[in-house]
């Protein structure tokens, strides 16, 4: 079988397919800072046996956490002279533009641990200068007097000729092998110096930490038994060896999140819908992406950190293009100091997470509000929920406040969150000049069904989808990913005019490059794939549009192809195109896949109960628009194929509920999928 764990803010994920399709999930609580002992819990909790496990595949956020909460290592970096102070200079385009008191983000690394070295190339990779070795003595020396653990090399063109930061690698290697050292060229082959140097500063920062997790969670896995091959999810939407991840955790900066984006795409193809919305709830964050015609979208223009007030810290790896807000079912709810609601970005977390877990919450939920307005039920969870309390704090905190009941001010909990989570779907549908009417919503998370009926219907979208295992989804996406890496490669040259030899050597280059990875990695040349895509821009232009390119040999009429092409696209994305003005390619960006044999999903057997047979229970559920009515609740295991339920309604299952709006309409699919008609 392949099983997938997925460390979140609150629960750890288990999801497994053995051979038949059948899939089998589990839940245990996240266990900070030792994360691999939440995922031996969560594999003990599923009762799989370790023996039948053939693929394990691991998404985390270790990555993450380190850098948002400062605790990767003391890290130094070696910069070509005169660039000492570029993480400093940063950029000039802060978010904030009239803030007197704005304040550029510090360094994650300190000046007095930044260093010169006299090299240089230009910017098509000569040398004009030669490597110093007498200045990297000197500067490994005082490092280690500063007891610096993790070194970053990044010299200014070493984009287009990674030679010197190759050679400063090996000396320093010599002169103190025990230090761990990250090169920009290891990382990324774009241009950009300021975003290259922090990407390879981040990557230096945590690295240290992600190869002892890694080692750890390896550890604990060949002591139960485990044989497998193991993989670790990437923010790219691909997985990867554990052996590389340790070298390039950078990667893994969204290792978690993109799983279910990724799951969202395939199970779209699965069903025919080709144009999603993929939107996951989890217990501490709210994420949604975008996905025009079965294509997940991938940026390199990433940045954790980054908020309308600050500029953030940029990571140049390729990320899915993912919107990400901090509401979810831990959300606390407060009142601001001019008297108006608030829910999030603070989170109860897992520990002491929402009042209703009993771990000494204090703090109002968006989970505790749903369980005032009876959209979920106090005998899902795993622990006594004292209801008195849950309604006390509401009480207290909220409606006193506001003079209004406690059952009002738990229904403005939830509409200040779902007013939170629509914007954040406005940012990826209506503001990149996409019409959300032409989408279908995939809703997963813990909390995703319970939320997204209602939102779809505020946008318009007319279908959500709530996959089987919703509330693990973003683990079963893992079960569906292939291997891959990215290569990007700076490669400015005008479209008219260009040397079409020059270009197809540097695509067969890259392409020979993959396929060598690939081997070493052990996976075969036939079973690798690779899809070609270029960064254009018009001339004069500073940022660029990424468009698909045929494989083979490019000529005078695929490049004419792939022009109309990028005009259309940045006609669609900035409402305009300039098709008199000459155009230029800035980067070479090629996705190799290792592809791996997918589990297929097996179809539900034919249910004899009717939708009668399956209701759990008969309770009040207050409804924004309706007020309190009498609701059917239904067990979602007991639904088989075909079974229509006509909304008011829930459906519950062990760790997740769907609620089902008053002129809605759901069907169970063969899959057993949720097949929800909005109304709109």
């Amino acid at each position: 079988m392949r099983v997938a764990t997925d460390i979140g803010g609150t629960f750890t994920d288990l999801v497994y397919v053995d051979q038949q399709g059948k899939i089998g999930v589990a839940k245990s609580h996240t266990t900070p800072p030792n994360f691999e002992k939440g995922v031996m819990d969560v594999i003990g909790v599923s009762g799989i046996d370790m023996d039948q496990l053939e693929t394990f595949i691991h998404g985390t956020t270790v990555i993450i956490n380190a850098l948002t909460e400062r605790k990767g290592v003391k890290t130094a970096l070696i910069t070509t002279k005169g660039f000492r102070d570029v993480l400093e200079i940063a950029r000039g385009n802060r978010p904030d533009l009239f803030n007197v008191r704005y304040e550029k983000p510090v360094p994650f690394v300190p000046r007095y641990l930044r260093q010169e070295v006299e090299e240089r190339l230009n910017y098509e990779g000569e040398v004009l200068q030669p490597l110093n070795k007498t200045d990297l003595e000197d500067i490994v020396d005082y490092f280690k007097q500063e007891n610096v653990e993790a070194i970053a090399v990044s010299y200014l063109h070493s984009y287009s000729n990674p030679a010197h930061e190759i050679e400063t690698v090996r000396y320093i290697k010599e002169l103190w092998p025990e230090v761990a050292v990250t090169a920009s060229h290891e990382v990324t082959r774009e241009w950009r110096e300021y975003e290259r140097t922090s990407t390879t500063v981040l990557n230096a920062y945590v690295q240290p930490i992600a190869s002892s997790y890694v080692d750890r969670l390896e550890q604990e896995l060949n002591e139960a038994g485990n044989r497998s091959n193991n993989y670790i999810m990437q923010s790219n939407g691909g997985t990867t060896t554990f052996e590389q991840s340790k070298q390039l955790p950078i990667n893994m900066v969204e290792s978690g999140p993109v799983a279910g984006i990724y799951g969202a795409a395939i199970l779209g193809k699965i069903l025919g819908e080709e144009n999603i919305i993929a939107f996951d709830i989890g217990g501490t964050t709210a994420k949604c992406s975008l996905i025009d015609r079965g294509e997940v979208k991938v940026t390199t223009e990433y940045n954790i950190e980054r908020t309308d007030r600050t500029a953030g810290y940029p990571i140049k790896v390729p990320v899915v293009d993912i919107v990400e807000i901090g509401n979810g079912g831990g959300s606390i709810a407060w009142i601001d100091d001019g008297g108006s609601l608030r829910v999030g970005p603070q989170s109860a977390g897992a520990l002491p997470g929402p009042i209703a877990y009993g771990k000494g919450g204090t703090e109002p939920t968006t989970t505790d509000a749903n369980l005032v307005v009876g959209r979920l039920s106090p005998a899902n969870f795993d622990s006594n929920v004292d209801m008195n309390d849950v309604r006390e704090v509401i009480s207290r905190k909220i409606a006193e406040p506001f003079q209004t009941s406690i059952e009002e001010a738990a229904l403005g909990i939830i509409r200040i969150a779902n007013s939170n989570m629509l914007n954040a779907l406005k940012l990826i549908s209506v503001r990149k000049g996409y019409d959300p009417r032409d989408f279908t919503l995939v809703a997963f998370g813990g909390g995703g069904s319970m939320h997204a009926p209602a939102l779809a219907k505020e946008l318009g979208v007319q279908k959500v989808i709530v996959p089987v295992a919703a509330s693990v989804f973003s683990a079963w996406g893992m079960l569906m990913t292939d291997l891959r890496h990215d290569y990007i490669q700076t490669f400015i040259r005008r479209v008219e005019g260009i040397d079409y030899n020059e270009l197809n050597e540097k695509w067969e280059k890259q392409e020979k490059g993959a396929i060598d990875q690939f081997e070493q990695e052990g996976v075969k040349k036939e079973n690798v794939l690779c899809s070609r895509f270029v960064d254009l821009r018009y001339v004069g232009q500073e940022h660029t549009v990424k468009v698909p390119v045929f494989n083979g040999e490019i000529t005078e009429e695929t490049m004419r192809q792939m022009i109309e092409k990028f005009h259309e696209t940045h006609e669609k994305l900035y409402t305009f195109k300039l098709e008199e003005s000459p155009t230029e390619i800035v980067n070479l960006h090629l996705i190799a896949f290792g592809t791996v044999k997918k589990p297929e999903l097996a179809t539900l057997e034919t249910s004899i109960l009717s939708p009668e047979e399956a209701l759990k229970e008969v309770r009040t559920v207050l409804y924004e628009e309706n007020g309190w009515i009498e609701t059917n609740v239904y067990d979602r295991q007991q639904l088989g194929p075909n079974v229509s339920i006509e909304g008011p309604a829930i459906i519950e299952e062990q760790s997740a509920s769907t609620v089902i709006y008053p002129g809605q309409f759901v069907i169970v699919d063969k899959y057993g999928n949720l097949i929800i008609e909005t109304g709109v």
